[in-house]
């Protein structure tokens, strides 16, 4: 593990100091944008001279030509502010600069307020898209991409670049002595990178579009690479800034050094650890997963069980990374004493499984934080989507509910899967039949499982219950408990239920506090949320962490800081509801008892060992045991509104049929049926009466 502690990094919402490019004369180190193998980076490398570089306006330019490179500024992740991009004209609002930002995507509807790129008013050679970075900044590069669009094909094809202090004395970046023309993009999504042929130091970076795609517009989405230079006095700089210095590492993994950085975090904390894997992906991959406990390898009896999962979509990268921290962090701070962390890992069995599908993030990986666009390595090796490939349970139940004609009550839990996914023969991916296996294997309560493009907590139900329609709020039983878990996630986030942010692509989630009914945001058949409340007694959100879905390492420091505290409320909120062991009258615990709450149509059951957890808002419920061969028991459960869940056991006594089938098998006999022996009686006396 990389150490040294990360107090220089320093941050504020419109820039980010790159650490590496402090000093405008010394080079940096090339960053993650340079990685991509086979992605189109068409940048034109034509060394240029300081004097052909510079002119009499004065824009001061660094003197060494070596090639280096600076992160993002940060229009995708939205550092850069709406109010820092200007444009010469745009079609319409919905098409202004502050929509030309890398990987920003459109809404479903063309021409409302929310499309997908910068669009110029006119398709002339005088339309530009500028950035101001509020400070001097070291320019490196620029990124572009097309129009996102479902419909229309709209894209830049080349562009020159200029630079300035105060706005309006521009200087052209230059390709000996003529203006510098840079190759653009050749399609709408794939992002293209070109490096300036000498770093620009300025204020202002302007893009000026030469010549677009034959049938469309002049149309873009970009990021800009630049190191901003020190400057204490910049009031920008100096707001609400932050330093990070937790002792982690902040780093991208790839798959061998995310099994080296546990095992590293397995040395250091062996006696709360153990590292194991619940499958393999389609390339081979092992799917590696920690877990954190006190008592590592058991389930330990009325101790609940917690999970969070990462990277089913292999290119939503940053809940990998949160993972990754988030257990280096658990040890550190176990070792280390601190109070909160030690009661978290003595009473609670933690699982982390930071990469789902690893097969994807190595796509990813190769195309690099900045050019591997939207979609690269978000599917499985054999293209399934993870997010919607466990069975629809919704539909088995919803049908059952509508049919008029049913005997009996309608199970609202553990509802078996179709026999037709578990063929050989089915479209389901190997790392989803693995997390099936886990999660029937563990008794997990409660469940985060990190995604990334947007910053929202989604709680089930996902699926819609009318055919016909594909936004509808869908609640489950326990809509106010999975309200409340997404509130405790989304409210000690830094930035979800901050009223002031900018919405990352389309949607507004602040009218419900940073939360979002899944159902009501889009439809999804098949979702790991509703699969896990349907069959096993799990409570799953999807947390999606970031605009970006696979931000610069720059960014990790930040975005560990942004969502830290959220992290850790989340877990500790498997300890509210109510908790309590089911036993029989000889203090056996009896497993698969089911646990009901009078009011709320969803039922759980105990594990193996006779131990439940039952996640409940403060409130008085009456609760019901009951089991096979076993009479009912009620009783009534206060949840309060300090931490921890109220004690609630039961104990069941064997009804009367049971107790006889005790008996007769002991004595290697069949319990007598009286109905059977009764009517067997009649037809003896009607036979004797003729």
């Amino acid at each position: 593990m990389r150490r040294g502690r990360l107090s220089f990094i320093h941050w504020s919402p419109p820039v980010r100091h790159c650490p590496r490019c402090l000093d405008i004369w010394r080079p940096c180190a090339p960053h993650d944008f340079q990685r991509g193998k086979n992605i189109n980076r068409k940048g034109m490398r034509t060394k240029s001279s300081e004097k052909a570089a510079s002119d009499d306006h004065g824009v001061p330019l660094a003197r060494d030509a070596v090639r280096e490179g600076c992160p993002p500024l940060g229009l995708e992740t939205l550092k850069i502010t709406d109010f820092q991009l200007h444009a010469s004209t745009s079609k319409r609002y919905g098409l202004g600069a502050h929509r030309g930002r890398l990987n920003i995507q459109a809404g479903i509807n063309e021409n409302d307020f929310y499309d997908g790129a910068w669009c110029a008013g006119r398709n002339d050679l005088h339309q530009w898209i500028e950035v101001d970075a509020r400070r001097l900044t070291k320019f490196t590069g620029v990124i572009t991409q097309g129009r996102n669009s479902l419909w229309l094909s709209d894209w830049v094809t080349s562009y020159k670049v200029m630079v300035s202090n105060d706005s309006h004395t521009w200087v052209t970046v230059k390709n000996g002595s003529g203006d510098m023309i840079f190759e653009g993009n050749s399609e709408k999504e794939i992002p293209v990178l070109n490096e300036l042929p000498v770093p620009m130091v300025a204020r202002y970076i302007r893009i000026n579009p030469q010549s677009w795609f034959d049938n469309g517009s002049i149309c873009m989405r970009m990021e800009i690479l630049g190191c901003p230079l020190p400057d204490p006095n910049n009031y920008y700089h100096r707001r609400n800034e932050m330093t990070t210095t937790d002792d982690l590492d902040f780093k991208h993994h790839n798959h061998k050094e995310m099994r080296q950085l546990m095992k590293v975090v397995n040395e250091m904390c062996p006696n709360i650890t153990r590292i194991y894997n619940i499958g393999k992906s389609h390339q081979g991959l092992k799917l590696y997963a920690v877990e954190i406990s006190d008592h590592p390898g058991e389930h330990e009896v009325g101790e609940p069980e917690f999970h969070y999962i990462a990277g089913a979509h292999g290119n939503e990268v940053l809940g990998r990374e949160l993972m990754l921290l988030l257990m280096q962090f658990l040890c550190q701070e176990y070792l280390a004493g601190n109070l909160r962390i030690v009661r978290l890992v003595e009473e609670t069995r933690i699982h982390i499984l930071p990469s789902l599908n690893p097969d994807g993030y190595e796509k990813a990986y190769e195309g690099g934080s900045e050019l591997g666009g939207w979609s690269l390595g978000r599917w499985t090796h054999d293209g399934i989507d993870i997010n919607n490939n466990f069975p629809d349970l919704n539909t088995l139940l919803w049908e059952a509910e509508d049919r008029q004609n049913i005997p009996r009550k309608v199970p609202n839990h553990y509802i078996a899967i179709p026999e037709w996914f578990l063929s050989e023969n089915a479209t389901v991916a190997v790392e989803t039949r693995a997390v099936i296996a886990w999660m029937e294997k563990i008794p997990f309560v409660l469940g985060g499982n990190l995604q990334g493009g947007e910053l929202v907590v989604a709680y089930p139900y996902d699926m819609v219950r009318s055919l016909w329609k594909t936004q509808e709020h869908t609640p489950t039983p326990d809509d106010h408990v999975f309200r409340w878990l997404a509130y405790s996630y989304a409210s000690t986030h830094r930035l979800m239920t901050d009223a002031r942010r900018r919405v990352c692509h389309t949607e507004d989630f602040q009218k419900e506090d940073g939360t979002v009914n899944g159902a009501s945001w889009h439809t999804v058949a098949g979702s790991l949320n509703d699969f896990s409340y349907l069959h096993t007694n799990c409570f799953e959100l999807s947390i999606y962490v970031g605009c970006d879905k696979y931000p610069h390492e720059s960014e990790l420091p930040e975005e560990w800081e942004n969502n830290r505290e959220s992290l850790i409320v989340f877990m500790e909120q498997v300890h509210r509801g109510i908790k309590g062991l089911v036993r029989d009258s000889h203090g056996k615990g009896i497993p698969n008892a089911v646990i009901s709450v009078e009011g709320v149509n969803h039922d759980i059951r105990t594990a193996s060992d006779g131990d439940y957890w039952r996640l409940l808002n403060p409130g008085e419920y009456v609760v019901t045991a009951k089991a096979e061969g076993f009479t009912s028991s009620t009783k009534n459960c206060m949840v309060g509104y300090d931490m921890g869940a109220t004690q609630c056991d039961f104990t069941l006594s064997k009804t009367n049929l049971a107790r006889i089938r005790e008996i007769m098998e002991k004595f290697r006999k069949q319990p007598v049926s009286l109905p059977a022996r009764r009517l067997k009686l009649q037809g003896r006396k009607r036979r004797q009466r003729g």
